[in-house]
């Protein structure tokens, strides 16, 4: 795989994760703004470096049964997700001083189920593994940074509008991923 295959590749892969960015940073403070960046850009990237590892090492044992799955379980989290956004958007809208700890590990996973499929066929194109997973984190860390900046701006400017506009678009997400393994695949 050519280093202009694999830079097309993660930023595929980002796209998810950009998308995520946006929607989530919609309801952060003020004072979040760049903390919040760094936050999502730091797991997002994490789980997208990671989870090829995983997947390249699971190949062996688990490919076929990762692969029959791996689209239900991004829809469900992404649908439970953008639920609870769309859900929360109803109530008083408040501005989200962070997200926890258990948010953003279901927010990286959902977004990186795909990277572990990538990573699954990499150990059956023996490609190589390390240099690829950090081209595919680092790129997901910058893309998803920036779309927390830009999910800032728009969440200023929308309010609540704007909660349940992401939390459509999560939900899209996850019948897009759901769609194209069942039905396109």
């Amino acid at each position: 795989m050519s280093i202009i295959e694999l830079f097309i590749l993660s930023v595929g892969l980002a796209m998810d994760a950009f998308a995520v960015s946006i929607c989530a940073s919609l309801v952060l403070a003020p004072e979040q703004r760049m903390k919040g960046a760094m936050k999502f850009g730091g797991w997002f990237g994490l789980f997208q470096f990671l989870m090829p590892v995983i997947g390249y090492f699971a190949a062996t044992l688990f490919a076929e049964h990762i692969m029959n799955y791996d689209h239900w379980i991004a829809f469900t989290l992404l649908l439970y997700l953008g639920s609870s956004m769309i859900k929360e958007a109803n109530e008083e809208c408040e501005v989200q001083k962070s997200y926890t700890i258990k948010e953003m590990v279901v927010f990286a996973i959902a977004t990186s189920i795909d990277a572990l499929a990538v990573g699954i066929s990499f150990a059956f194109l023996n490609v190589n593994i390390w240099t690829s997973s950090i081209m595919i984190g680092v790129i997901t860390f910058i893309i998803s940074a920036i779309g927390c900046l830009m999910g800032f701006k728009l969440g200023a400017a929308f309010g609540s509008k704007a909660n349940i506009f992401g939390g459509l678009v999560l939900i899209g997400i996850g019948v897009k991923i759901l769609l194209e393994h069942t039905i396109f695949a």
